[in-house]
């Protein structure tokens, strides 16, 4: 008994554990907000929470301290972070008024992200999974949500709202964190990308949101899931071109 405690510990690594602790805590801070009426608020908080969930696996990897056990605790943090705490702000904020299909689609969106968990963290296991993301990564759609919130706020509409778009939202992102959409991945494009050219773009994209914060997060969000519809689509097109291309040079 003694042993497999000296092994479990000796895989637990307590700084990148922080982030992913912290990444939890603004994720249930958002929940309580959320149940204040504080939507923006807790809008933010999530968003936070991604902030802090994109660095502890980079803090891992940049001191050494990756371990299966930071990996689960990650997954079980994101749950509640980019699960639990959006799902009930969308509820909250926007689909109470829908009534059934409004908490329907509540428990759909947190239903999707745990699959959309386990299927990430089995393609992680396997060396000859595909370097992007298959699927809608959890904190990019959570971020949706939040930003949504952000928006709102920033064209003057404050507190609950009711409008067919932000339920469609719902199920639609629902949708794309189980779907087989590639998305890309930052984390692998850091290790191609040189390091002025990343900070550069770093600084580009600082100074962009920092213009009008509530506007260009959703902007961006905006675009990156509409990123894997728009290039499957492409890439169906491209396919079907080649395809009917190759068939004219066989007749000739």
């Amino acid at each position: 008994m003694p042993e497999n405690n000296q092994e479990i510990s000796a895989k637990f690594h307590p700084l990148p554990c922080m982030f992913t602790i912290a990444s939890l805590f603004c994720g249930f801070y958002s929940i309580l907000s959320a149940f204040k009426g504080n939507f923006q608020t807790a809008a933010y908080a999530i968003l936070i929470a991604a902030i802090f969930d994109g660095l502890d696996g980079r803090v891992a990897r940049m001191t050494g301290q990756t371990s299966t056990f930071g990996a689960e605790l990650d997954s079980l943090c994101d749950m509640v972070s980019f699960g639990v705490a959006p799902g009930l702000l969308a509820y909250l904020w926007a689909l109470q008024p829908y009534g059934r299909y409004g908490w329907l689609a509540g428990f759909l969106y947190v239903a999707t992200t745990s699959l959309r968990l386990a299927r990430f963290n089995t393609q992680a296991a396997d060396e000859n999974a595909p370097t992007d993301f298959v699927g809608l990564p959890c904190p990019a759609a959570a971020a949706m949500i939040s930003s949504s919130v952000l928006f709102c706020g920033f064209l003057g509409i404050e507190g609950n709202v009711s409008h067919i778009s932000l339920l469609i939202l719902v199920y639609l992102l629902s949708y794309l964190m189980v779907s087989n959409h590639r998305y890309f991945s930052f984390k692998k494009s850091s290790k191609r990308t040189k390091t002025f050219q990343l900070l550069v773009a770093s600084l580009l994209l600082f100074v962009t949101v920092a213009a009008e914060p509530e506007v260009m997060i959703f902007a961006l969000f905006l675009l990156y899931t509409a990123s894997g519809p728009v290039l499957a689509a492409y890439n169906k097109i491209k396919s079907g071109v080649r395809s009917s291309t190759n068939e004219g040079k066989i007749h000739e």
